[in-house]
């Protein structure tokens, strides 16, 4: 090798691992998100003895909402709960439903422009914990009732003039516009919907989401209890109990039954440079291909992921037909079903272990949540290449793009 020639650095995943995800008001109600990625962290660094933590660069995390526990940077407070080292640095990344996969291509990204060699990265979100904000007054003494905003989800202190430029419609109000432009009945709704909760059934029952799951110990008047299993799925829905569900609005398809959950929880997933994992003797599950993100109009943000993915797609180099799996998060059936038909996608390659409508939405968490499922049936399958979706709030769609690796 002449001087100057350099070799191409590759970013593998060598482990994913996520919590358990809590119904809103759930079994993880008491637990802090700080305290939610620490834990995921710390079942990380238990399973890989041979990374040592002073040899982490750095801790990134999405988390989308960030006005109450999770303020003030909550990646380098869950890795120093965690038990890193003072010197291991941490970034919060925010792109409101897609910052937890954001939070991995960054860390991807990082590790292929050689600025570190082993990154911890994921997303961790509370929405039981979301706080409820207000504004301080313009003026002194001010009188007057004040308008208290609920974080949980959506819109608030929301500027005038964007609001005037595009408005500000709520994420269900979104998926409505969705299913109106592409002509989605209620039926393809609910029958998708009764699909990802049967899928996710039969992962569960067949033990094909224990890898991935790192438990809760819960404590409660002085009594520990363990948390190890999805609470949000519903098992034993029909279709017929689907359909009967009221619609959110008036003449509307939107239902609670065909959209995802509120929810709790936290993933995060172990990158380092595949120099780093063979000086280590590691295995990687999956080697980091390419990402891309994209804008669509805020009002029908659900198709996001369509121009998102085709842009990774062409990075890649691939066609959309040789990606073997896929997980596109299910915001709502409405917009998958759109983004499925858009991208020609096979659906019996798409969340084959059942979506967010079935396991839930815990925001910032969700897309490395996506992630460790993928990584994980990749290796179960030998698939040779694997694609992450999700589209993001106020008109984004984001995707990654994984292939198998080999020696």
């Amino acid at each position: 090798m002449g001087k100057g020639d350099e070799v191409m650095r590759e970013a593998v995943i060598i482990d994913a691992v996520r919590t358990p995800i809590g119904r809103y008001k759930g079994s993880l109600k008491d637990v802090r998100p700080d305290d939610l990625a620490a834990v995921a962290i710390k079942g990380m660094l238990a399973r890989n003895p041979r990374v040592l933590p002073a040899d982490i660069e750095e801790v990134v995390l999405g988390n989308a909402n960030q006005a109450g526990e999770d303020n003030r940077n909550v990646a380098r407070m869950a890795a120093l709960l965690a038990g890193l080292p003072v010197e291991t640095a941490g970034t919060t990344v925010n792109r409101l439903c897609g910052s937890g996969l954001d939070a991995v291509n960054y860390a991807a990204r990082a590790i292929l422009a050689g600025e570190g060699d082993i990154f911890i990265a994921g997303g961790t979100e509370s929405m039981t914990r979301a706080p409820f904000v207000m504004a301080k007054p313009e003026n002194e003494f001010q009188r007057g009732n004040r308008q208290l905003y609920d974080t949980t989800i959506g819109w608030r202190f929301t500027n005038p003039a964007l609001m005037e430029m595009y408005g500000a419609e709520s994420m269900p109000e979104t998926a409505e516009n969705v299913a109106k432009k592409f002509g989605l009945t209620r039926e393809r709704q609910d029958l998708f919907s009764f699909e990802s909760q049967m899928k996710a059934k039969a992962a569960m029952e067949e033990g094909r989401l224990t890898d991935e799951i790192i438990p809760v110990e819960l404590i409660n008047k002085g009594e520990s209890k363990t948390f190890s299993i999805d609470e949000h799925p519903r098992p034993t829905t029909t279709f017929e109990k689907l359909s009967q569900l009221k619609p959110l609005f008036s003449g509307g398809t939107i239902t609670a039954g065909n959209s995802s959950g509120i929810n709790d929880g936290a993933s995060v997933l172990l990158l380092m440079s595949a120099e780093k994992a063979a000086e280590l003797g590691l295995s990687p599950l999956a080697k980091y291909s390419a990402s891309a993100v994209a804008g669509v109009e805020p009002s029908i943000m659900g198709i996001g992921p369509v121009p998102a993915v085709r842009k990774a797609i062409e990075r890649a180099g691939i066609s959309i037909e040789e990606v073997d799996l896929i997980e596109l998060n299910e915001a709502f059936a409405a917009q998958s079903i759109a983004c499925i038909d858009q991208l020609g996608l096979d659906p019996a390659r798409v969340n084959v272990n059942g979506g967010a409508i079935a396991f839930g939405h815990p925001l910032g968490a969700s897309g490395a949540r996506i992630l460790t499922s993928l990584v994980h049936e990749m290796k179960r399958r030998n698939s040779r290449y694997a694609m992450a979706a999700m589209c993001v709030g106020v008109g984004q769609g984001i995707a990654a793009i994984l292939e198998r690796w080999e020696e």
